[in-house]
């Protein structure tokens, strides 16, 4: 890789600088014009109907579908010659986070040019991408994606969807059933994983019409009550051979691969959800009063203010960044399949914005529903439904559990393939600390200086860490769930807080410190946050990894990693608040 390309992980080892990474602030005028298309759609047609989309009018969801296909915003990730605009991820990106105003609807959308859409136009042949890339584009037809059973949810590979060939060698026939298919109600086209003679993990493309193919009823949930949810069940469905989608056997890779595209727009979505519901949050608290003003003068509501402000500014840095790196990989990419495993390398960053932007997006419709109070309680404010439709995007694309444990999975294996220097790094980091320390304070007084120092801590905790357990339990690590959890959140910390002071450094150097006041304020607010977060994290590992003398050697070498003087959050958050509530809105 030339020297402007990142690997996958290499944030752990590597310095980003402000030239090195993509940030909202870049986006052009033009990328800026496709995201008020989409939120003037979903403000001035999608919420008016939102009653009867929370009802299950699958017409109406249906008729807005194809609406936004004739307003271009199905054909993001569509190339040109099967009607679509082939934008750039940044582009595609943002238009998901542009759409997410009504949450039943967002995930009708995200599905469709998603996971249902992305496996025909990265593995189709010719003939499947002209049968069935326009329809998707336009939306006039609607599409699935078929991978969970109901004892394969995140282990997919056992899936016990199985598919014979049938004897004149025309067809294969699948039976099986899957289980929490969005758009199951109302796709044209699903994308099917079976078990070819129960041990080839294959995908088709099957049409509505596909006989032996029949949809259950629809679920009944918590939240996005107005999505379509329900079972795919196959009764000897026949499905053409040449309905085959990539190479049999290789399902997996089709799998895996879009649902790292999801994570990242799933990121990009929760960012979306969360400025819906901060602006509301900060128009409710300048209106209500009590005490003779309004709550928004309250010390406690502005904190919120400021917090759901400072964890949604991390995530949109992080999102940004990594859809950033996937673009420069892919624009190097000479084939289609390089520009695949654009998408693959960068993995580990896709499993890190989606946990941190659905945990993020959990944290603001929580807050949200406090700074309301009662009526935040009651199904006639948008609160209510906001905090129930949330919850579901820690279970989307991979729990968050699962995508905690693939985060240090996936760098441990880049480190042992000889990808990543991790090991090396971790190595030479154990030897500086259990040298004699520097009581050389040097006083830097470069921009955020104490924020560029935590941030090469935290990188420093996460290598010590995961050094430390691949040390003790070798090829066991991967049974100990609890430490690599641990290990997981700091690493994800040290993206953040990394991305979101890098950014805000990029955004001082373009508009001076006062211009860029919220995002400076951010950034030591977020990086405060983190290394207070990962020394508990990290604590709690190493005592999970060693005890007695070793682990009080351990210890006493991770707070050499703490020291710093605390920065003073409180104001920090204060003049976050006091922006937003002079601006009247929500402002970046």
């Amino acid at each position: 890789m030339s020297d402007d390309i990142k690997k996958g992980g290499s944030f752990l080892v590597e310095e980003a600088t402000p030239e090195s990474i993509f940030v909202p602030e870049n986006f052009s005028s033009e990328q800026l014009m496709y995201a008020k298309t989409a939120r003037d759609f979903i403000e001035n047609e999608v919420i008016e109907k939102n009653d009867e989309i929370e009802e299950k009018n699958f017409e109406v969801s249906k008729a807005l579908m194809a609406k936004a296909g004739e307003l271009g915003l199905l054909m993001a990730d569509v190339p040109e010659e099967y009607g679509g605009m082939g934008l750039d991820k940044a582009s595609s990106a943002l238009i998901t986070e542009s759409m997410s105003g009504q949450g039943s609807f967002s995930v009708i959308y995200g599905a469709h040019v998603g996971i249902a859409t992305l496996p025909i136009v990265y593995y189709g042949t010719e003939e499947q991408k002209e049968k069935y890339l326009p329809g998707l584009a336009d939306g006039t037809k609607i599409g699935a994606y078929c991978l969970t059973e109901t004892g394969a949810g995140s282990d997919a590979l056992a899936a016990r969807t199985k598919a014979v060939l049938s004897e004149d060698g025309k067809y294969y026939i699948l039976n099986g059933s899957k289980q929490f298919i969005t758009n199951g109600g109302l796709a044209f086209s699903y994308i099917v994983f079976a078990k070819i003679d129960g041990e080839k993990f294959t995908a088709f493309i099957l049409d509505r019409d596909t006989e032996g193919l029949k949809i259950g009823p629809e679920e009944h949930k918590m939240g996005i009550r107005g999505s379509s949810t329900t079972t795919v069940i196959l009764e000897d469905a026949k499905v053409p051979v040449e309905n085959v989608l990539g190479e049999v056997g290789q399902g997996h890779k089709i799998a895996f691969n879009v649902l790292n595209i999801g994570r990242f727009k799933l990121g990009a979505g929760s960012v979306g959800a969360n400025k819906v519901c901060m602006q509301s949050a900060l128009e409710y608290a300048m209106e209500r009063k009590q005490f003779g003003k309004p709550i928004s003068d309250f010390g406690m509501i502005r904190e919120k203010l400021a917090e759901m402000y400072v964890r949604t500014y991390a995530a949109e840095s992080a999102v940004y960044r990594t859809v950033g790196m996937i673009d420069t990989l892919a624009l190097s990419a000479e084939t289609s399949q390089a520009k695949i495993n654009s998408i693959e390398e960068y993995s580990i960053e896709c499993a890190i914005v989606k946990v941190l932007a659905s945990e993020a997006l959990d944290f603001v419709t929580d807050e949200y529903v406090q700074i309301l109070g009662g009526y935040g309680f009651c199904s006639e404010y948008a609160a209510e439904k906001n905090y129930r439709d949330a919850r579901i995007n820690r279970i989307f694309e991979g729990t968050n559990e699962v995508n905690r444990l693939l985060i240090p999975a996936m760098l441990l294996r880049k480190g042992m393939k000889g990808e990543l220097p991790l090991f090396q790094a971790a190595t030479a980091l154990q030897e500086e600390l259990m040298g004699i320390p520097s009581f050389d304070l040097d006083e830097d007084l470069d921009l955020l200086a104490a924020e560029k120092k935590i941030v090469a801590n935290l990188k420093k905790i996460c290598l010590f860490v995961a050094g430390v357990a691949a040390q003790k339990f070798g090829t066991n690590l991967a049974d100990q769930q609890m430490v690599l959890s641990r290990l997981a959140d700091i690493a994800i910390k040290a993206y953040a807080a990394e991305s979101t002071l890098v950014r805000a450094l990029k955004d001082a150097a373009n508009r001076g410190e006062e211009g860029a006041a919220l995002p400076l304020a951010v950034a030591r607010i977020y990086c405060e946050n983190a290394i207070a977060d990962c020394e508990k994290y990290a604590r709690e590992a190493l005592a999970g990894i060693e005890e007695g003398d070793a682990l009080a050697t351990m210890l006493a070498a991770l707070r050499r990693l703490m020291r710093r003087t605390p920065a003073n959050t409180l104001a920090a958050r204060e003049t976050i608040a006091a922006k937003l509530i002079q601006m009247e809105r929500i402002v970046y």
